[in-house]
């Protein structure tokens, strides 16, 4: 039996799929320039990808994040697989935020003027973390034979 995402959880990931999606597909088109500045931030934020060439690191990004939103756009993807994907991509991107200097005012969480681009992936983290917590109360009722008002067989 195949659980289709539960109706609340269609709009985020929607959403966020269709966001990720867009961004992985034009990084694909990326020039030497833009290789160079996404691959700058990211090696000053997490030294261990300097390794890589930046036209290579900007190509696994894209694919990266296609896959991520294809995964969040598939229905057959379970939510909470899809969550797991989310999660651990916008993770990253958050950290990005935390590390990147002068992206938050001094001692706070709050973006600088240069940071709103990249807090804005402390939406993505909450959505991949809710999704996590999906599948609750459908998933145990399909174990149990049963079905509950909204949940999809």
């Amino acid at each position: 039996m195949m659980l289709l995402p539960e109706p609340r959880d269609i709009p985020p990931r929607l959403a966020t799929g269709a966001f990720i999606l867009n961004s992985g597909l034009g990084k694909l088109k990326a020039d030497e320039g833009t290789a160079q500045g996404l691959h700058g931030m990211a090696s000053n934020a997490y030294p261990f990808l300097g390794k890589l060439e930046p036209g290579r690191f900007t190509r696994l990004l894209a694919w990266s994040e296609i896959a991520v939103g294809a995964a969040l756009l598939t229905p057959v993807v379970p939510t909470r697989l899809a969550g797991l994907a989310l999660t651990g991509f916008s993770g990253g991107l958050f950290g990005l935020y935390l590390r990147t200097p002068g992206m938050r005012e001094p001692g706070s969480l709050r973006p600088t003027q240069d940071g709103i681009a990249l807090a804005k992936d402390s939406w993505m983290l909450g959505i991949g973390l809710g999704f996590l917590g999906a599948g609750g109360s459908c998933a145990r009722a399909a174990s149990k034979g049963r079905t509950r008002r909204g949940c999809s067989r």
